[in-house]
């Protein structure tokens, strides 16, 4: 597909009440791995891309992580979108040049979370937040082939969650052009039915805590259009390594057998 026809498919992609999973690669063999196995999109995870650098979340440049975004975007057949942390920096032109940067790379769209790096004020003020992404909605509509903005409320992973403020911020969110809405750390399936029938756009939800024992059918029900893991695949690839070195380190080599088959289950979906 073109670059233009990526975007329109990643889109078409967002049913409300009809979700699709969006799983998150951390580098470019996890993402050939995922799209050969049938996935329709995929987006990257700020933390897995970290994780490969041995740093915590937060803790890539943008110019890394857009070079990052390049390499996995440019390495797949189907969309990508990426996390885009808070646009690396508090202004909203800063949201705004990170998209513009974003655009000239082969991803079809990305997020601008509200998150202040402020441990005492986690997330911005509500004003400031809607102002950058009306910055960041801004530089997407000047993309050429278009560009999917998402839009995040973060209030929740940082134990400030109030449904009725995050619903509202959401709101506000879509009124300033975000194409997708996303509060991670929603609590419970009630709180996922609230956000999804108070606000405009698809909403995103993050397969995090207590929903994880929920179906993609129960998800379909309350009303999302997308669902993904974060960082949870590279630190479920990352923990297996740390037990079989573990393993190895202390005189066994049960990992060997158990992971035999593991260069032909692979083997498939890798590139000259």
């Amino acid at each position: 597909m073109s670059h233009a026809a990526k975007v329109t498919a990643f889109r078409t992609l967002h049913k409300t009440g009809a979700p699709f999973v969006i799983p998150n690669p951390w580098d470019i063999g996890s993402a050939r791995m995922l799209e050969g196995l049938g996935f329709k999109a995929l987006a990257t995870t700020s933390s897995g891309f970290a994780l490969t650098k041995g740093r915590r979340d937060y803790g890539v440049t943008r110019d890394e992580a857009l070079d990052h975004c390049r390499d996995i975007a440019g390495a797949v057949d189907v969309p990508v979108t990426a996390d885009l942390e808070n646009g690396f920096g508090a202004r909203p032109e800063d949201a705004a040049q990170t998209i513009r940067l974003a655009i000239q790379t082969p991803l079809c769209g990305g997020s601008i979370e509200d998150a202040s790096g402020d441990a005492d004020n986690p997330v911005f003020a509500q004003t400031l937040a809607v102002e950058r992404i009306a910055a960041a909605a801004a530089a997407a509509r000047a993309a050429p082939n278009g560009f999917v903005l998402t839009a995040r409320a973060e209030a929740f992973l940082y134990g400030r969650g109030e449904i009725d403020e995050v619903i509202t911020r959401l709101n506000r969110f879509a009124d300033a052009g975000a194409n997708i809405l996303y509060a991670p750390g929603l609590p419970d399936m009630d709180a996922v039915r609230a956000v999804c029938s108070s606000v405009s756009k698809p909403v995103n939800i993050l397969i995090y805590g207590d929903l994880k024992k929920h179906s993609i059918a129960e998800f379909a029900k309350a009303g999302a259009a997308r669902l993904s893991i974060g960082g949870g695949l590279a630190w479920s690839a990352y923990g297996t390594l740390a037990g079989a070195a573990a393993m190895l380190r202390d005189g066994g080599f049960d990992m060997l057998s158990a992971n035999s088959d593991g260069a032909k289950t692979v083997a498939p979906f890798l590139r000259e």
